[in-house]
């Protein structure tokens, strides 16, 4: 296995002052909710669709409030 790929790069100085590294911010956590979470959440809502017009179970959250 590579070492150097594992290491982390120097700190980076600008006349002195240490430059702070990229960090993950709520904006990006908010991006990967929505592009990762709502999607996996409706593949669910319509698996859950496809059960009860199929069988007439209801196994979606829906039946929770319903």
């Amino acid at each position: 296995m590579k070492l150097k790929s594992l290491r982390k790069p120097p700190v980076q100085t600008i006349m002195g002052h240490r430059i702070p590294e990229p960090r993950p911010t709520l904006m990006a956590l908010l991006w990967v909710m929505l592009y990762l979470g709502l999607p996996l959440v409706l593949l669910g809502m319509l698996v859950d669709l496809l059960v009860q017009t199929t069988t007439g179970a209801c196994t979606g959250v829906w039946c929770w409030f319903g």
